[in-house]
């Protein structure tokens, strides 16, 4: 009878706080990318929903914190010891009739424990529904003692009834509300988009316009990228990442003239027509997938935790992978997965060594923890994409089908934080790619940084052959030398980046060097390098001002056995500016500027200056 009493007028607060922690708590979560080693796949919050009401949020809390009573309550990884004597609870008068009463039950059955400063709620006043929470944990308490046989005293039976005559008013209501609560997270369990899954997206604005010497006469434009990233855990460490993404960028294009030389020696005058230049690309113009919905990445990361050595954090990538999924590039506040809260430019957000290669594939980021307090976190990368890894037909002969019989990249980094102060990581990148396969491409036929030259695709070299048969200077090169006519190449690349951490500002710098062979034909080299400085919180939190310089990858050498062809070994300079101004938690909009000399490092190609002002909505 004293049991169905009891449980008639008290609902335990610790079980109705596990159930809302369970069911309806939710959390950001980055809606792009995640970031590189530092990936976190812990605490991932996996429920989404919407607040039924004003005040609900503060409720919840409320009756979360009163169900910390009688629970034993995590500190750093460890437990707090029970609370042994009343007097622990500093913020409990002993003034109060109650307080010999509630001594009594605590010292004799350990029935309440307090918050992690040993408190009910910090220094301020004990209120009585954080009074009627500790009490009906004591009263669970002596209830599992009856139910186990264990004898409780007379006295103290006397003292619960007395205290709950007094809180009655105050246990009842919890009751109430918890009964409000149920009902609340019941329709929330009925409505939620899913229990695994939560959405997040990042749409983009912007307007653009190009102007220089080989600019037409109007570029201007309103251009948009939309991404719907749907992450799900099933273990509540992992996290398979869904992404659909929609746009109607495209990238600049320019005309100019430019000469060549023949394979018998004569010059020849060479007119590119609205040529897309991959120097040009802004961030959410490298996706390409135009204005239809398509799912441009698929991908899968779980850690496997090694104890005193480590952990893996594994990545495996059936669509879309590409190497800033799971490795670090090392540019903070530049980088932002060609997203848009970072640099403007693809080149500027990464050193273009991580551009290299890309598709289906698998990775692991391996985090040396025995030399974390040696020098600093270190981790170790390996990775292994193809192009037309989701390809198994073998009708074409050509390069890019299957995981190992097309294109490929390999990749293996070693990264260390060096005091928290200086970050630093050494790269290696061999490829094999396809003639038609850009090598700054992310796995596609066209790159998305660097002149056409260095990325030595041959269906993008070959748009350089729209020769105008009212130019009398112009003659056709294709009838002429068969121009660009090679097959696959490998390369072999290294790189170096860098980032120093000044506390009101951040330096970075990268560079890169790859050797190339024209199988057949002739072989390459190309070069690229840049630095940059970012001040973040400049005038408001979240606000970034950034300036960064380089080179865009380009030929700094180029030999064809069978040809007189030569290219110009002019290195294409790059300036960039802007300014993030974060406008609120989920908004924010990017003036900035860009200058790029000789955008395709051929003889009589001028500047080009770039404008942009970008708009960024998160959710």
């Amino acid at each position: 009878m004293l049991r169905m009493f009891w449980k008639s007028l008290l609902v335990s607060p610790a079980i109705l706080g596990a159930t809302l922690v369970a069911s309806a708590n939710a959390s950001s979560f980055d809606p792009v990318k995640s970031t590189s080693v530092s990936t976190e796949f812990n605490n991932l919050e996996i429920a989404q929903v919407q607040n039924t009401g004003a005040g609900t949020g503060e409720l919840l809390n409320q009756i979360e914190q009163y169900g910390n009573e009688g629970q034993v309550t995590p500190v750093q990884g460890n437990t707090i010891d029970q609370v042994t004597s009343v007097n622990q609870l500093r913020d409990v008068s002993p003034t109060a009739w109650a307080y010999e009463a509630l001594r009594s039950l605590v010292e004799r059955y350990g029935c309440i424990v307090g918050y992690p400063d040993r408190t009910f709620r910090g220094d301020r006043a004990l209120t009585r529904w954080e009074f009627a929470a500790g009490l009906n944990a004591c009263l669970n308490v002596m209830e599992r003692l009856i139910q186990d046989g264990v004898n409780v005293l007379k006295e103290d039976l006397d003292a619960l009834k007395r205290l709950m005559d007094e809180f009655q008013a105050e246990l009842a209501a919890l009751g109430a509300r918890v009964d409000n609560l149920e009902s609340r997270v019941s329709f929330l369990e009925n409505n939620q988009f899913s229990t695994t899954t939560k959405l997040a997206g990042e749409v983009i604005f912007a307007v653009t316009d190009t102007v220089g010497a080989g600019s037409p006469a109007s570029q201007a434009a309103m251009q948009y990228r939309a991404r719907l990233v749907l992450n799900t855990s099933f273990t509540g460490q992992d996290v398979l990442k869904t992404r659909l993404a929609a746009g109607s960028a495209t990238p600049f294009g320019f005309d100019y003239k430019s000469t060549t030389t023949l394979q018998n020696g004569d010059p020849a005058s060479v007119r590119f027509d609205n040529l897309q230049s991959p120097s040009l690309f802004q961030t959410w113009t490298a996706a390409g997938n135009g204005s239809d919905v398509v799912l441009d990445w698929l991908a899968y990361y779980t850690p496997i935790d090694l104890g005193y050595f480590g952990r893996f954090n594994t990545y495996v990538a059936a669509w879309g992978g590409i190497w800033n999924d799971f490795v670090p590039t090392t540019n903070p506040f530049f980088e932002d997965f060609d997203g848009g809260n970072g640099a403007l430019s693809t080149f500027a957000s990464e050193n273009p060594i991580y551009r290299i290669g890309g598709g289906s594939g698998a990775g692991v980021s391996l985090q040396l923890g025995f030399l974390q307090s040696i020098v600093g976190p270190t981790s170790l990368s390996l990775g292994y994409l193809a192009g037309g890894g989701g390809s198994s037909s073998a009708a074409n002969p050509n390069p890019g089908n299957g995981l190992f019989n097309g294109d490929y990249a390999a990749l293996a980094q070693i990264n260390a934080n060096l005091f928290n102060f200086l970050n630093v990581g050494f790269t290696y990148v061999n490829a094999y790619q396809g003639a038609d396969t850009a090598i700054f491409g992310n796995g596609g036929s066209f790159g998305v940084t660097g002149t056409s030259a260095a990325n030595l695709s041959q269906t993008q070299l070959n748009t350089l052959l729209n020769v105008n048969g009212n130019d009398p200077d112009s003659v056709t090169l294709q009838d002429e030398v068969g121009f660009f006519n090679f097959g696959a190449k490998v390369s072999n690349s290294y790189g170096l980046t860098g980032a120093v951490n000044l506390g009101f500002a951040s330096l970075s710098a990268f560079g890169s060097y790859s050797t190339v062979r024209l199988l057949g034909l002739g072989d390459a080299e190309v070069w690229t390098y840049g630095a940059g400085i970012a001040f973040p919180d400049l005038g408001k939190e979240g606000n970034i001002l950034g300036l960064f310089a380089g080179a865009q990858p380009y030929i700094g050498h180029l030999s064809f056995r069978e040809m007189g062809l030569k290219v110009s070994n002019i290195v294409p300079y790059h300036v960039e500016l802007f300014y993030k101004y974060q406008v609120t938690d989920n908004i924010s909009i990017t003036p900035g500027v860009i200058w790029i000399s000789a955008p395709e490092q051929f003889k009589g190609t001028g500047n080009e200056w770039i404008g942009t002002l970008r708009g960024t909505f998160t959710f």
